[in-house]
């Protein structure tokens, strides 16, 4: 519906003739702002207001408030309306200049103190989607009808609670009523330019000895059908199939990981170089009996003055392979380090997904990155063959696995496998009894080239990914794996993108960011772009 809201409409005697009726009638479109505030006032003094305990006149107050608000905005834009000229160069992207425009289109805009109507001339051809410049100068939104400010608090409030607690959280902080659809929305296209973003970041310098850690990681959760990798969905047809066939219910975890997608994780971080003794990481592993659980979720295995990992900037995808996740990865420590000056390195829990990505992606980049694998994994092997040696609870497999530990520290790593599988031959072990054994030695022997903790602990690097495993605990299992919950892919990549943003510290930039892209995609592209002047 189109409605004139000119100076002329809004004076109720007619036409602004001068300044002071322009003036005059401008002033006239905050009347209502003015009684919100008089009524606001009046009842602050009265005997009812003051009659009240401070959690109700807060209330009160704050809705109030919200009214006020509403009404001042509302009263702005329409200034802007009433003052808005109608302009003859007003010409599309496609060089079509438009000359019908129509004053006074309404559009309704949802912001956190409620709905605040809007008026602006309308640029119309036949065929076209209407221009509005003055929508393109306060940058509104062409998908949906939210200000930014509740489009930033749906972000922020998804990013740590269920859609449905985030609408009714956003709701609560204002004056409208948002469902969990509309908060889903809303965040998936929050993080529409998340790839940009860090693209276009420039990170400041870092001194020479600083090394560039790139870590990578994955985890699991549950997903709707639709959402299941192909791989995933064919296995758990033919699972389906199998227990309809037989007529048995299929086995519970196996029906659990046909439900599940796997989120790809990988980090880069700076790391201050921190040399430690082989002797400092036996100390932090085995000097308590409960001390190797608290290390393996620290950022390194080792002394607590062992390497602290500063400027991390994690990435995070339920869509993409883990491939192209390192990649993003790299292309961050690229930015970091363009001239490839300081010393790059890897620490991985032994996916060898993982270590080929690294290993492709260093050759492109033409970097060299030494790979190490995760000292607390190669420990748990230990254990695997520690529990084929001795009976459970025996105190000597203890000393035996700190004992292996030690030469594996050592570079010695060779000599232990070959050693494991010397014992299960020599004491005759079936080949049930020596399966962890067998385990552990054949994951030494194909690890073999990426177990080199001497030169990383001489270096000062980390020799454990206790960093991405902390991160996947809480970007994923923290959010993503609550009760009952299964997701969309478009909904778990949204909340992968923005508790990465937030646990990067990068949340409020890259709202910024966003709003600045999401102008030059709204507007500015659908405009005739101006000639570069020659120089």
């Amino acid at each position: 519906m189109a409605v004139d809201v000119s100076i002329a409409h809004v004076r109720p005697t007619g036409v602004a003739s001068g300044p002071v009726e322009a003036a005059d009638a401008e002033a006239a479109l905050f009347d209502g702002v003015l009684e919100q505030a008089e009524s606001m006032i009046a009842w602050a003094r009265s005997g009812e207001a003051l009659g009240l305990e401070h959690d109700v006149l807060e209330e009160k107050v704050l809705a109030e408030g919200y009214e006020l608000m509403r009404r001042l905005t509302e009263a702005h834009v329409a200034v802007r309306a009433a003052r808005e000229q109608r302009r003859g160069d007003v010409t599309d992207a496609e060089g079509d200049l438009r000359v019908t425009a129509e004053r006074g289109r309404e559009h309704t805009r949802i912001m956190i103190y409620g709905p605040v109507r809007t008026w602006r001339i309308a640029y119309r051809k036949r065929g076209k989607e209407n221009l509005y410049p003055q929508d393109r100068e306060l940058n509104w939104a062409v998908a949906h009808s939210y200000s930014a400010g509740v489009v930033k608090r749906v972000a922020k409030a998804s990013a740590v609670a269920p859609f449905e607690q985030a609408a009714a959280q956003v709701s609560a902080q204002g004056a409208i009523t948002l469902g969990k659809r509309q908060a889903e929305e809303l965040a998936i296209a929050a993080v529409a330019d998340f790839e940009a973003f860090y693209a276009a970041r420039q990170p400041g310098p870092s001194p020479a000895a600083t090394g560039l850690l790139i870590t990578a990681d994955g985890s699991a959760f549950p997903v709707l059908p639709a959402a299941l990798r192909p791989a995933t969905a064919k296995a758990a047809a033919a699972r389906a199939r199998s227990a309809s066939a037989s007529g048995w219910p299929a086995d519970p975890g196996e029906l659990r990981k046909s439900r599940k997608r796997t989120a790809e994780l990988a980090c880069v971080a700076d790391i201050p170089p921190a040399p430690r003794t082989t002797a400092e990481i036996l100390t932090a592993l085995f000097g308590t009996a409960t001390h190797a659980t608290t290390m393996a979720g620290s950022s390194d295995a080792g002394s607590q003055h062992g390497p602290k990992a500063q400027g991390k900037t994690l990435f995070a995808s339920a869509r993409k392979p883990i491939g192209q996740v390192i990649s993003d990865a790299f292309a961050e420590a690229d930015r970091r380090d363009p001239g490839h000056a300081r010393p790059w390195f890897a620490v991985v829990d032994g996916n060898n997904a993982q270590i080929d990505a690294i290993n492709a992606h260093a050759a492109k980049h033409q970097v060299n990155v030494p790979i190490l694998i995760d000292f607390i994994h190669v420990v748990q092997y230990l254990w695997k063959a520690a529990g084929a040696f001795f009976n459970t609870g025996d105190p000597d497999a203890r000393a035996w696995v700190k004992d292996q530990a030690a030469k594996i520290l050592a570079g010695k790593a060779r000599d232990v496998h070959a050693g494991i599988r010397r014992r299960a031959t020599t004491y005759g072990y079936s080949t049930s009894e020596r399966e962890g054994a067998d385990a552990c030695a054949t994951y030494l022997e194909n690890k073999k080239d990426y177990l080199d903790y001497p030169a990383f602990l001489a270096a000062g690097w980390p020799v454990a990914s206790g960093l991405i495993e902390g991160a996947a605990r809480w970007l994923i299992k923290d959010r993503m794996e609550v009760t009952g919950a299964r997701w969309s892919l478009d909904g778990a990549e949204a909340i992968l993108k923005l508790r990465a943003l937030t646990g990067n510290g990068d949340f409020d930039d890259y709202f910024t960011f966003h709003l600045k892209h999401e102008k030059r995609r709204n507007h500015d592209s659908r405009y005739e772009q101006p000639t570069p002047q020659a120089a």
